[in-house]
């Protein structure tokens, strides 16, 4: 099947991609989708707020990107029926042909490589606030050795992450999702309440943004938001994980998920930017005093939950190198690969280079602000263009009526359009900021 094309089979059947015995259930697939959104992403909605200039043009732009987010899930489970690939790289290339496929693959691998490296600057910031407030000192005073990130991020990588990341199967992670989404609903929690609450710290009247400075303002918060609700890059591996493959069911399943994602992250960014106003921080954390116990709860809890979510990110990108090692091995040696892909030595050998890849990276990065405008540029491929370029070659080859067909067709222009767009403009403007 990794070698058929919609036009060799009758397009009347609707293959439904192979996978070992899909045995995720409904739940779980909402649990995964919803976590791999639910990600660093939700610490910057409250400065994303304040970007947009205050909560009713934010809200605008995050209702009008849930249209595009919620259509492209659906449209990427349609597309891996029809074309009967298991991987997202697979059903591109299986749709749009082998070109399009090597762009795409390009785009995950560096699309998730930084996601890699923001989750892993987020669980080493966490990590260093609790080890100031744990051994608190004068600042010329040097801290301890094992309180240095360089340490304490690295054992987390090896003790943690990489136990998490070495399983074949991503059915495996609906355990540590429902831990992990707890922790992330916790945090919008504890926002909501500290701004109820009051605590003395935080007694002062926030500048709040009377109106947007300018349109452009408003369209750089796409980033953020392309950033934190990203989930595409694994809908096709959650969609061919599921025992029950119908459009309609993983229609119901996307729109859950996301649901109940915008309703997280809505909550997370009005109250933190009503607490603070102009004043928030790009890490919401780190506006609140570091002594308050509610705060150093949340720090923890996050810092689980962006741990449990690097695996789902990891093993993505595994697929794509897995891919890429079948490829080179099938041209090299013929049909006989040397290693099998998704064995155990190469795939061990695969997850800890991503890792020790990654870790490097994220200990010699300075700012994760820096990255955030690339990685929502970058995501907005997934989310808006691969999806649009799928459904406009999907319906050429299906039987579909004339007038669906051109509405179909007019829709995945529209997303390729607003994906350029995003793209182009949140890249130039991150690259200018770091210029």
């Amino acid at each position: 099947m990794e070698g058929q094309t919609p036009g060799d089979r009758g397009l009347s059947e609707k293959p439904v991609p192979t996978a070992a015995r899909p045995s995720l259930s409904s739940l779980g697939a909402v649990f995964i989708l919803l976590k791999s959104a639910l990600g660093a992403g939700l610490l910057s909605f409250p400065w994303a707020f304040h970007k947009a200039g205050g909560v009713a043009p934010a809200f605008l732009v995050e209702l009008v990107s849930l249209v595009f987010l919620i259509s492209g899930l659906v449209i990427l489970g349609y597309a891996a029926s029809v074309s009967g690939q298991a991987t997202y790289q697979g059903v591109v290339g299986g749709l749009c042909g082998p070109t399009i496929r090597k762009l795409c693959e390009a785009c995950f691998i560096i699309n998730l490589l930084m996601i890699s490296v923001a989750f892993l600057r987020v669980i080493g910031d966490q990590l260093e606030k609790l080890c100031d407030l744990l051994l608190p000192g004068a600042p010329p005073a040097p801290q301890p050795w094992y309180t240095d990130q360089r340490f304490t991020l690295t054992l987390i990588s090896v003790l943690a992450i990489l136990p998490l990341s070495a399983p074949r199967e991503i059915g495996f992670q609906k355990y540590t999702s429902i831990l992990g989404t707890l922790a992330a609903c916790y945090l919008a929690l504890v926002i909501v309440a500290q701004y109820y609450l009051g605590p003395q710290d935080l007694a002062r009247e926030p500048r709040l943004a009377s109106s947007p400075s300018s349109w452009a303002s408003v369209f750089s918060v796409f980033p953020t938001i392309c950033f934190g609700f990203q989930c595409h890059e694994a809908a096709v591996s959650i969609y061919c994980s599921m025992r029950h493959q119908s459009l309609g069911h993983w229609a119901l399943v996307s729109v859950l998920s996301l649901l109940a994602c915008c309703l997280v992250y809505s909550l997370t960014g009005v109250y933190g930017f009503l607490t603070f106003g102009t004043d928030v921080s790009a890490d919401i954390l780190m506006s609140y005093p570091g002594n308050d116990g509610l705060i150093i709860v949340a720090r923890v809890l996050f810092t689980v939950s962006i741990v449990t979510v690097y695996p789902i990110v990891l093993f993505l990108g595994r697929s794509v190198m897995q891919d890429l090692w079948r490829r080179g091995c099938c041209w090299a040696c013929g049909p006989q690969p040397l290693a099998e892909p998704s064995g155990p030595w190469v795939r061990m050998s695969l997850t800890v280079l991503w890792v020790t890849v990654t870790l490097t990276m994220a200990l010699f990065l300075p700012d994760l602000s820096e990255i955030i405008g690339i990685i929502g540029g970058v995501s907005s491929s997934f989310i808006f263009i691969f999806p649009g370029l799928c459904l406009i070659c999907a319906i050429s080859v299906e039987p579909v009526g004339p007038r669906v067909k051109c509405f179909l067709e007019a829709w995945g222009v529209v997303s390729v359009l607003v994906g350029t767009f995003v793209f182009g403009q949140s890249t130039v403007a991150a690259v200018m900021e770091l210029l």
